[in-house]
């Protein structure tokens, strides 16, 4: 037997859609007993950009099946409005903002990094490798593979719209509020470890004599033993880091 329900998708969850679907209320036919999150991901959206759905004006989990009849609402993650008392779909929100990123987004990955946060990239991982590395980890994964982001295992996670890494990175501040969580150069950009200071005749195989002339505030990974200090590399990351900031407090 057909049935028919109405659905509504809010905001950015449009950006999934069919121009003909997009900002409007549209019949949605399907056949015997369908969950929630199976039709909303059939429809093209992946369950991780959902943060509530209502039906009938009530707010449901993704387990809800679709009866005949229904009207349903699905609203992304509320950035600007508290909605404490109204049962979300997601699981509660991470209490430490870490991360892992497809293969395609290795710069936003080094960006990510920059700015403090843990951020794995999964460079040689397979989606299935990724989905599990983001639930076991409680890490939000970053992807431009919708597929990946309906797989079931994953509950925090986003399709990031745009192609450029540095706006990637703006629109990924955005969307996590990271703005006020930054700890820039902690991190090495290459591994993700937590850097450690050095003293100049711990590197001085590592790094030009010039550099060691001018600077005395090295640091190190441990892991890879790469070395990082305020050269222009550096002074061209801060200027990147501002720029971000400003663009993201400005929401040009």
């Amino acid at each position: 037997m057909t049935k028919r329900a109405q659905f509504r998708f809010y905001a950015e969850l449009n950006d999934f859609l069919p121009a003909e679907k997009r900002m409007v209320a549209f019949e949605y036919e399907f056949n015997g007993n369908q969950t929630v999150k199976h039709l909303i991901e059939a429809a093209g959206v992946p369950h991780t950009e959902v943060d509530l759905v209502l039906v009938n004006s009530e707010p449901v989990d993704f387990a809800r099946v679709v009866e005949d009849g229904d009207k349903v609402s699905i609203y992304p993650v509320f950035e600007g409005l508290d909605i404490a008392t109204v049962n979300r779909v997601r699981p509660k929100p991470l209490r430490e903002t870490l991360f892992v990123l497809d293969t395609h987004l290795g710069r936003l990955a080094a960006y990510l990094r920059m700015l403090g946060f843990d951020t794995l990239h999964g460079q040689d991982c397979e989606d299935e490798e990724l989905a599990r590395i983001s639930a076991e980890d409680h890490r939000i994964l970053l992807t431009r593979d919708r597929g990946l982001l309906k797989r079931k295992a994953v509950t925090h996670g986003y399709y990031v719209r745009d192609t450029n890494p540095r706006r990637q990175l703006v629109e990924v501040m955005r969307r996590f509020d990271l703005a006020g969580s930054i700890e820039p150069f902690r991190r090495c950009l290459r591994c993700n470890a937590l850097l450690e200071p050095a003293a100049v005749e711990d590197v001085a195989d590592l790094v030009p004599e010039r550099s060691r002339e001018h600077y005395d505030d090295f640091r190190r990974c441990p892991d890879c033993n790469r070395v990082y200090w305020g050269g222009s590399h550096y002074r061209r990351m801060e200027r990147l880091i501002q720029r971000a900031m400003e663009e993201v407090r400005s929401g040009a």
